[in-house]
């Protein structure tokens, strides 16, 4: 089996000859070697402890330990609860007269202080185990403790169940940090990234490589951070990806490349965003989507936790365009129907006027969702505020029909739809009884999107309460392809922008579109979605200098300049590559069932982009700034321009 795993992990590299091959195949040998006699991790090397607090069972007793921690709990200054990183032990606290220093110790030491003790393992009395605890049949026989250091009052308790305000959880960050969820959080993390990277190195081949944080402006996509330099007037920024380095690589003769990348976007946080944020990034030469596609799949099924039922490969998967039709987005959540339907041939003749008037508009249409009981749990009230979202957000007028539930409920125009097509719209969307159904009318990809934001409202009005529609324990992946390469300026139609990034490869069926109908060109994108979410998105990329060129220049109209080492390096034997970036940040998210990035995160940023635990960012004091060539404009009335620490600098020259 060794020879049979040498040989797969040999074949993701090149054939190196001779005295190299011979050196290269001796160092994997004696990886794997040493890797194979270390399969169980040695948690207490190093260190003063002979035993995490979790990991002591019946097979230890009689075994001299010793144990650090913190003091969880302590009960009738008989036993308390000592915690690490590991789990949770009992220790007895010693009685006798002659131990009266280790009780004293024990017994005043505040609750999450810091103590060392060593004793004996002891079964617990018969009827005392405790089965919810896996170190619950035993207990630890203090004879010697040491306080290493008192805790003060904490300003909220370490417990999961305790509720704290977020802002209060990343004040105090380190604190947060001792809770169970966020150590699972973590280390679940730490595991999936590195199996990730046994199954990208070790099995496959891939270069781990890091680039660079410091870079320059990137013509199109999200804000970037800037950063000044002690040159005059000369910034840096920070990369939003690694995006044209890794393509750099692919130039290099690296053909197959992977980072665990830090990426910088200057934009506000969400729950599933923030200004910094971690990728699995990888490019690969002489690929194209399938094989992309199946690298993935596989990295995933290697990489997933054990204690989640097992990933089933390969990845359903639908164009854009379907994705839009079916479910209102392009990251559609599958794990519940309600899906949207065409229902306009069936109101081709209606007298009812605003499905007139949106019939008879190009690319008009009527669509339709079914919710499934509807009636039976939503009240007035939620149709009322179901009408009011759709008004306020998308400007779309959205009208509930209940075909089989108390009529009452219906507008006069629902009546007079009923009266037309009812039985029809009972047949097309096998609805039952008590089902309500939205319907939407005007143009297609508007209405479909509304309908789609109302399927997602819906499911959560329905599943408060209590109907359960989406499973906490499936996890649905989806790729959605065939993306459109541009689309139009929100703030000039007509002109274009990337749907994604400019470097992003057109359809070959559709190359020819690109210089008379560039609206209709597919892209090579392909995105991943899991539960409604994209975790990530990759492209074939365009590793032609002229075909780059003229997409950047003529329908871009970008400054080609930005990028002239980008052309210039595609022009000198770009080979054909393409790549992917797994969202980290919001995989482990989805997987660990986490409300929020910012609970698999360390030290993550607030909503606003804040770390209030050391109160980033701050200002700076202008014979700080001097050297970097700028000053601070404060607004006229800032309080802070009142302050002579941070009166504005004016350069001498």
């Amino acid at each position: 089996m060794f020879s049979c795993w040498l040989s797969l992990l040999c074949r993701g590299f090149s054939t190196p000859t001779g005295r190299i091959a011979h050196l290269i195949r001796g160092s994997l040998s004696r990886t794997l070697v040493l890797g194979s006699q270390r399969r169980t991790p040695e948690f207490s090397s190093f260190v003063a402890r002979t035993n995490t607090c979790g990991e002591l069972r019946s097979s230890h007793l009689g075994q001299e330990v010793t144990l650090c921690g913190w003091i969880q709990y302590r009960r009738q200054n008989i036993f308390l609860v000592l915690r690490d990183f590991h789990g949770l032990v009992q220790v007895v606290i010693p009685q006798e007269e002659s131990a009266a220093s280790v009780k004293k110790i024990l017994c005043e030491a505040p609750v999450e202080s810091v103590v060392q003790v060593s004793g004996t393992v002891i079964s617990r009395p018969p009827g005392q185990e405790n089965p919810k605890m896996p170190t619950g049949e035993i207990e630890i026989k203090v004879k010697t403790a040491e306080l290493l250091n008192s805790c003060k009052k904490l300003p909220f308790e370490i417990k999961d169940f305790v509720k704290k305000t977020e802002a209060l959880r990343l004040q105090y960050r380190y604190l947060d940090l001792r809770s169970f969820q966020m150590q699972y959080n973590l280390r679940l993390r730490s595991q999936m990234v590195m199996k990730m990277r046994e199954y990208l190195c070790n099995l496959h081949g891939f270069v781990d490589i890091e680039t660079p944080t410091l870079f320059k402006r990137t013509p199109g996509g999200a804000k970037e951070f800037v950063i000044p330099s002690r040159e005059p007037g000369k910034f840096y920024c920070l990369p939003q990806s690694p995006q044209q380095f890794k393509q750099l690589l692919m130039v290099g003769g690296v053909d197959r490349y992977f980072q665990v990348a830090r990426c910088y976007r200057d934009e506000g946080s969400r729950p599933d965003r923030q200004p910094e944020f971690t990728q699995i990034d990888i490019e690969m030469s002489f690929v194209d989507q399938t094989g992309i596609r199946s690298l993935i799949e596989g990295l995933l099924q290697y990489s997933w936790p054990n204690d989640k039922d097992p990933l089933l490969v390969p990845f359903p998967s639908m164009t854009f365009v379907e994705a839009l039709a079916s479910y209102g987005t392009d990251k559609p959540d599958t794990r519940f129907g309600m899906k949207i339907v065409d229902i306009s041939d069936m109101f081709r003749n209606t007298e009812v006027g605003f499905l007139q008037d949106a019939l008879s508009k190009p690319q008009g249409a009527v669509k339709a969702i079914c919710i499934s009981e509807g009636a039976k749990y939503l009240k007035r009230k939620d149709i009322e505020s179901i009408r009011k979202f759709a008004a306020d957000h998308f400007n779309q007028e959205v009208l509930p029909v209940f075909p089989k539930a108390d009529r009452n409920w219906n507008t006069p125009v629902a009546q007079s739809i009923l009266e037309e097509q009812r039985s029809g719209l009972i047949r097309l969307m096998e609805i039952q009884e008590a089902d309500v159904v939205l319907l939407a009318a005007g143009e297609h990809e508007k209405a479909c999107s509304v309908l789609g934001k109302l399927r997602l409202e819906c499911a959560d009005l329905l599943e408060a309460r209590g109907l359960v529609l989406r499973d906490p324990a499936l996890f649905s992946f989806l790729w959605v392809v065939d993306f459109p390469l541009f689309l139009p300026k929100e703030e000039n139609p007509g002109e274009l922008e990337s749907a994604h990034h400019p470097f992003t490869a057109p359809h070959p069926s559709d190359l020819q579109l690109l210089y008379t109908e560039p609206k209709k060109v597919r892209s090579q994108h392909y995105d991943l979605v899991l539960n409604g979410s994209e975790i990530g998105g990759g492209s074939i990329r365009i590793h032609d200098a002229e075909l780059q060129r003229y997409i950047l220049a003529t329908l871009l109209k970008e400054d080609v300049k930005l990028l002239s080492h980008l052309l210039q390096a595609l022009g000198f034997g770009a080979p054909p590559h393409g790549g992917i970036a797994l969202g980290l940040d919001r995989l482990i998210c989805l997987v660990t069932g986490a409300p929020s990035i910012r609970d698999v995160i360390a030290f993550p940023k607030s909503f606003r982009g804040h770390d209030l635990m050391s109160s980033a960012p701050d200002s700076l004091p202008p014979e700080e700034l001097k050297p970097y060539h700028i000053q601070v404009s404060w607004p006229a009335d800032s309080e802070a321009e009142k302050s002579s620490l941070n009166q504005p600098y004016h350069p001498e020259n």
